[in-house]
């Protein structure tokens, strides 16, 4: 039984975390972002104005038709709005119906964007309240088009642009961002846009409908995340014959220039923002990806979404989906057709969890693990002419060309497409997967939706509705003999808000693959029966929030396990800790 003295140390123990939470984990809330603050009055601008005119253009603070009239008398709003006043809820209600006028998705996309630049908090509480609907709409696949289109419909600029014209100076271009207090940074190169390929500047849709993601699902604080573009020209033709086009009119740098460039910059990154800035790489071509985790993940707290975060969900999945097709994951042999970042990445991550669940030796692990790509199953043979990230998974068999051949030689379980090749699981590959197993897990991986190796209705259909299916995009339930299949989506939404918001909470200064396994088994324990009687392997995305609550616990509690955690004393409880950091986008009260 606790003594008196030992429970007021636990009551101060509590009160201190609160007080920690208030400041999101140790950083001053200024703008009234997290949770913890939802009741505090908060003072809407850092100066004083003569007119509310300045704050009804301030995003941070404009609430529009929400303003209290004790609100319009305080802060000289009187006769710049309407005299009627209307809730946050309406203002949500009145936008939905709007945006479901338009027909074409780049519209919905670009009036999201607008209202992003307008009024922060009603965009966040739009997302985070109708997240299945608009997921589609400010991430892919229509953020694919909205970075093949952006010079053209570029309005403001969102997030930082570093060039090849800054090299010497990449650290001034840093300080021009407003926010010191940056927490997580995602960045590109934009050479390898989806499957869309070299976009060069107009890639800068990803890193901000990434970021958003972060703060919508994990609760990163708006003001925390700063999305940032390398821009070092692009091989694209059609981008440098485009008047339109927004970035440097040159052919890509590679090499030495390419690399001095991203050194600069992730050494100011450091030097302003400290070393406990998640900094996300997304979007890198295979022979930088690689090359920039393996060098920088060392010194920086980095992480790839294409290779660690895809890997994360997808191993979800399978681990989700191994309560509908029994057996362990070692049990399983998989063939993945593609082998780049997030081919390889998905494999080395099964590999890990096999390894961990068996204590056998990781190489013995990966001979469960088959990879093809465009010339044919990778083995030893042909192992002097593969690229260094290929050559772990180059096993002693003999060579085939075709996927098809691949199956039959192999008899896979599972089945898994990274190849950005719109249906390259033909009729025959399905059906052959079908023939030799009962249920054939089958993901279809690649983005956008035309690039996706099959649809949720071929892969139902060809396997007479047996397949375990799930897919990059989103698809449309599909009926197939009377029952309604509803497909997993294996959207890296599911992972990377909730780990960035573990690293926060818990001040970590490396990633450990060790988190990645705890996100995965994390987000595998949140599927239910209702989810696999439906056909679905991953929970509905409506719970993302509390998901990502969860996750946050997890990698925050496996980074304090592995010493990498800076955030002290550890919170008793970490993931009421994680709920209470989370941003909220409820309008505040102001003074």
């Amino acid at each position: 039984m606790e003594s008196a003295a030992e429970t007021a140390e636990a009551e101060k123990e509590v009160a201190a975390e609160k007080e920690v939470a208030a400041a999101g984990g140790g950083v001053e809330d200024k703008y009234g972002e997290d949770r913890a603050t939802e009741e505090l009055p908060v003072t809407p601008w850092a100066f004083s104005v003569a007119s509310g005119y300045t704050l009804l253009r301030d995003p941070h603070h404009n609430k529009g038709l929400a303003f209290t009239e004790r609100e319009r008398d305080a802060h000289y709003l009187r006769g710049l709005l309407p005299p009627g006043v209307v809730s946050q809820d309406l203002q949500v209600k009145k936008i939905m119906h709007n945006l479901r006028q338009y027909k074409v998705p780049l519209q919905r996309y670009v009036a999201m964007m607008d209202l992003q630049e307008r009024n922060e908090r009603l965009f966040y509480k739009l997302l985070i309240d109708n997240v299945e609907e608009l997921l589609p709409v400010v991430y892919t696949p229509t953020v694919g088009e909205a970075c093949q289109k952006y010079g053209s419909i570029f309005r403001r600029p969102q997030g930082l642009y570093v060039s090849l014209r800054d090299k010497g100076k990449v650290i001034d271009v840093l300080r021009n961002w407003p926010e010191r207090n940056i927490q997580v940074i995602v960045v590109t190169d934009g050479e390898r846009i989806l499957g869309l390929g070299d976009l060069g500047c107009q890639g800068m849709g990803i890193p901000v409908g990434k970021l958003s993601l972060y703060t919508a699902l994990g609760g990163v604080r708006p003001s925390a995340c700063l999305p940032i573009t390398i821009d070092v020209g692009t091989n694209n033709e059609q981008l440098l014959n485009d008047e339109f086009y927004i970035g440097l009119r040159q052919r890509r740098a590679t090499g030495e220039e390419y690399h001095e460039l991203m050194e600069e910059f992730m050494d100011a990154v450091k030097q302003i923002y400290g070393e406990k800035v998640l900094i996300q790489f997304e979007d890198f071509a295979n022979h930088n990806a690689f090359d920039l985790l393996a060098k920088y993940s060392k010194s920086h707290l980095v992480f790839n979404d294409d290779i660690q975060g895809t890997a994360s969900v997808v191993l979800a999945g399978l681990l989700s989906s191994l309560k509908v097709v029994g057996g362990t994951l070692a049990e399983h042999t998989y063939l993945f057709l593609g082998a780049g970042e997030a081919g390889t990445g998905i494999a080395e991550l099964i590999a890990l969890e096999i390894s961990k669940q068996t204590n056998a030796p990781i190489e013995e692990c990966r001979k469960k693990v088959f990879l093809v790509d465009s010339k044919g199953l990778i083995v030893s043979s042909r192992k002097n002419s593969l690229q260094p990230f290929k050559t772990s998974w180059a096993h002693e068999r003999e060579p085939v060309t075709t996927l098809l051949d691949a199956i039959k030689s192999i008899r896979p379980t599972v089945l898994i497409g990274t190849s950005g090749v719109g249906r390259a699981f033909t009729k025959e590959v399905i059906e052959a997967m079908a023939s030799f197993n009962e249920r054939p897990v089958i993901f279809s991986l690649s983005n956008p939706t035309s690039h996706s190796e099959c649809t949720a209705e071929e892969a139902y259909k060809w396997t007479k509705g047996r397949a375990v299916f799930a897919s990059g995009s989103p698809f449309d339930p599909v009926e197939y003999d009377g029952k309604i299949h509803v497909p997993g989506q294996a959207n890296n939404a599911y992972i990377f808000p909730g780990f960035g918001l573990g690293v926060v909470i818990s001040g970590a200064i490396r990633v450990h693959e060790d988190m990645l396994l705890a996100a995965s088994e994390t987000l595998a324990a949140q599927a239910t029966k209702e989810n696999f009687d439906k056909g679905s392997i991953f929970p509905p995305f409506t719970n993302i929030r509390k998901i990502s609550a969860l996750i946050a616990a997890s990698v925050a509690a496996k980074a304090y396990e592995l010493g990498l955690a800076t955030r002290l004393p550890r919170p008793r409880d970490l993931e009421k800790y994680a709920e209470s950091c989370m941003y909220t986008p409820v309008y505040r009260s102001y003074r």
